[in-house]
């Protein structure tokens, strides 16, 4: 993991005017890490071949960008729930005024809609300074705050993190160290040393550093995961870089640990973030395998149902029961006299007995089609292995 390489290769130390030096580093030592980057790649390629209509693509894309914006909204505190912000995210107009926290969600929307649009000018792509700034004007608009104006680096004095999280922080304090803190960010991120830097690493480095700098009075870390979302993005990855917020949401402790502990690394190692990061690469690519084997699933089931009622081994009724749940996204099981309660399963079964019903599930059940635990029902998503 390039232990060959010299530690001025390694790593870069920037005097400032009032804050003293600061280090952006891609040092990590620990071979873990190389581990991981295989193990996401081989997911990434596994996850690539498989196929997936378009049509499921969109409306996988629509669920990730959801939770993102939910992830990584509460992660700065946000008290929204993911049902609610899907309906933000589903307005089709601006309200002339909202509360922050609507607010928020809204700006958020717009922050991910202008990097979906973006395109690479360059293979590896690059980054500058006005593209920071135009995600931070984004982000922060129409929001009342103190010291923030969107789109300006601050010029005061501020203090990140806690006692429970690895301790306080005192990022860079004025805004002469910030301007050069940030040109010597962008030389360094695209440098030619980091452009042939593996993707997750690169976005992840660039996440940490520009949380350690804190350029903007707020919105700090929803600018970091946004920019780590978009380098990922315009390097050709799909799906995780909508994940990973989420994932840092989900393990908000062990997200907020892991900076601090990188950041106190007398050697400048960061890998504790670094491993972070990829475990959240890892499992989000699993989750996406999993959820499109799901609709692949799906899929083989409907035309299975088909085969099975043209080879008249099931009948009409039993056929569209099948049908029916294979269309219920999350289904829960489902109970005998629900059959007759639900109204869309009520819709088959109306005009039939309890006796029939019963006869019904026992001969799906019997087929594999159905299990059945505590007289609870469940469509069998691997009826065909």
């Amino acid at each position: 993991m390039g232990d060959k390489i010299m530690d001025t290769d390694l790593i870069k130390k920037v005097p400032t005017f009032k804050s003293g030096h600061f280090i952006f580093s891609r040092r990590h030592q620990d071979p873990e890490i190389e581990t991981l980057h295989v193990w996401g790649l081989v997911l990434y390629k596994t996850v690539s071949d498989l196929p997936i209509l378009p049509a499921w693509s969109s409306q996988l894309e629509e669920t990730l960008i959801r939770r993102s914006i939910f992830g990584t909204a509460a992660l700065e505190g946000n008290p929204l729930k993911e049902e609610e912000v899907g309906k933000i995210i589903g307005e089709t107009g601006q309200p002339e005024k909202s509360a922050r926290a609507e607010q928020e969600i809204r700006n958020l929307k717009a922050a991910y809609q202008f990097i979906r649009e973006l395109t690479p000018a360059s293979t590896p792509p690059v980054i500058d300074e006005a593209l920071i700034k135009k995600v931070h004007a984004l982000i922060t608009a129409h929001i009342d705050h103190p010291y923030n104006v969107p789109g300006l680096y601050r010029n005061h004095k501020v203090q990140v993190g806690d006692k429970d999280h690895g301790g306080v922080y005192t990022p860079p304090k004025c805004l002469p160290d910030i301007e050069k803190l940030m040109q010597e960010f962008i030389l360094w991120i695209n440098s030619e040393q980091m452009l042939a830097t593996n993707p997750y690493l690169r976005a992840a480095l660039a996440h940490y550093h520009l949380g350690l700098i804190h350029p903007f009075s707020d919105g700090n870390g929803r600018v970091a995961r946004i920019i780590e979302a978009l380098l990922l993005r315009l390097s050709g990855q799909k799906y995780v870089p909508t994940m990973l917020s989420n994932y840092y949401y989900r393990n908000m402790d062990e997200y907020f640990c892991a900076f601090s502990i990188t950041r106190k690394d007398k050697e400048s190692d960061v890998s504790p973030f670094i491993k972070f990061v990829l475990k959240g690469v890892i499992d989000s690519l699993e989750e996406i395998k999993n959820r499109i084997t799901y609709f692949i699933r799906r899929l083989a089931l409907r035309d299975y149902f088909a085969a099975l009622h043209r080879e008249k081994a099931i009948i009409q009724r039993q056929h569209d029961l099948l049908t029916l749940l294979l269309q219920l996204q999350d289904a829960k099981p489902f109970k005998l006299q629900d059959l007759f309660n639900t109204p869309s399963m009520n819709a088959l079964y109306r005009n039939v007995s309890e006796r029939t019903a019963r006869r019904d599930l026992k001969k799906l059940m019997g087929m594999n089609l159905l299990t059945c635990v505590n007289d609870q029902y469940t469509l069998n998503l691997e009826a065909l292995g």
